[in-house]
C-alpha cells in the first residue's frame, strides 16, 4: 500500500507539474502576448509578465514591441528627368497593434519590405534629380507617408522613420556634375573679383579726390612708397622725381614752341635798354660831332 501510495503521489505530481508547464507563460517587457483560445483571440493582450493559459484550448504568441530596423536592398529608379539611379534606404517600424500584426498579415516584416521597395521606386520616379541630392528630407517624409498609409491602420504597424542611404549615380553624370560644379565654383570666383575691383576703384575714386584737394597729400603718398619700398631688403634705389618738376618741363616747352613760331614773340627782339654810363658816352659822343673843327 505504501509503495502505490508513493507511486501515486509521484503521478500526480508529475500531472500538476506537466499542466503548469503547459499553462504558464512568461512575457517579457518588450513584448506582448496575444492569446488563441481555439483558434479565436481573446480581446485580452497579455501584458509583461507570468501569465496562465489553459492548456491544449490555448496557445499564446508573443510579439515584439520594439523597434525593428530593415534595409531596404537597392533599386534601379529612372527620376522625372530621366537620370538612371540606384537607391536604398532604411525603414524604422514597430508594432502599435498586436492582433492586426499577427490576424491582418501574414510574416509584416516582409509584408514592410515590400511595401518599401514599392514606395520608392514610386517617389523617386515623381522627383527630379535635383531634388532628391538637394531636398533628402521631403524624399523622405514622402517616403514615410507612402509607407505608413497601408500599415499603420490596417496592419497595426508604425513607420516611424524612413531616410534614403545611398545614391548612386551613373559615371558619365558624375563627370557631368563635377564639370557643372566647377564652372559655378568659377563663376562666382569671377563675380567676386569683379565685385572687389570695382569697390576698389570706387575706393580710389575717392582717395584721388581727397588728394586733389590736399596737393600736399601727393608728396606725403610719394614719400611713403619710398618707406615702403626701402623696408624690403633690396638693391633697387628709388629716386622720388617731383610732379611740379614735370609741370615745369611743360610750361618750359610751352613757351619755347610760342617763341619759335613765325609772328610770335621772338619775331622782332626789343633793343636792350642802356645803363646811365653809356648813355654818357654817346652823349659826348654825339656833341663832338657837332663842334666845328679848327
Amino acid at each position: 500500500m505504501a509503495v502505490a501510495a508513493v507511486v501515486a503521489l509521484v503521478i500526480v505530481v508529475a500531472i500538476v507539474l506537466l499542466g503548469l508547464s503547459l499553462s504558464v507563460r512568461l512575457v517579457q517587457q518588450y513584448q506582448r502576448g496575444v492569446v488563441f483560445r481555439f483558434g479565436r483571440v481573446l480581446e485580452q493582450i497579455r501584458q509583461p509578465g507570468l501569465h496562465l493559459i489553459i492548456p491544449v484550448a490555448d496557445r499564446m504568441v508573443r510579439v515584439s514591441m520594439q523597434t525593428t530596423v530593415i534595409g531596404v536592398p537597392a533599386q534601379g529608379v529612372i527620376t522625372r528627368d530621366n537620370v538612371t539611379l540606384t537607391v536604398d534606404a532604411v525603414v524604422y517600424y514597430r508594432v502599435v497593434d498586436p492582433v492586426k500584426a499577427l490576424v491582418n498579415v501574414r510574416d509584416y516584416p516582409a509584408a514592410v519590405l515590400q511595401v518599401a521597395q514599392t514606395a520608392l521606386r514610386s517617389v523617386i520616379g515623381k522627383a527630379d534629380l535635383d531634388t532628391l541630392l538637394r531636398d533628402r528630407d521631403r524624399i523622405n517624409a514622402e517616403l514615410k507617408a507612402v509607407i505608413d498609409a497601408p500599415t499603420e491602420k490596417p496592419w497595426g504597424l508604425l513607420i516611424e522613420r524612413v531616410e534614403v542611404k545611398d545614391v548612386s549615380l551613373p559615371e558619365e553624370m558624375k563627370r557631368s556634375m563635377s564639370r557643372q560644379a566647377e564652372a559655378e565654383r568659377e563663376r562666382r570666383a569671377r563675380v567676386i573679383a569683379a565685385d572687389g575691383e570695382f569697390q576698389a576703384s570706387r575706393r580710389l575714386a575717392d582717395a584721388s579726390r581727397a588728394m586733389a584737394n590736399t596737393p600736399g597729400a601727393y608728396q606725403l603718398r610719394l614719400l611713403q612708397t619710398v618707406v615702403d619700398v626701402a623696408a624690403e631688403k633690396n638693391s633697387t634705389l628709388v629716386m622720388p622725381f617731383p610732379v611740379e618738376l614735370l609741370q615745369f618741363f611743360q610750361e618750359y616747352g610751352r613757351r619755347t614752341r610760342e617763341q619759335a613760331a613765325p609772328g610770335g614773340p621772338g619775331a622782332a627782339e626789343p633793343a636792350p635798354a642802356l645803363g646811365p654810363t653809356t648813355e654818357h658816352v654817346a652823349a659826348a659822343a654825339e656833341g663832338d660831332g657837332h663842334r666845328p673843327r679848327q
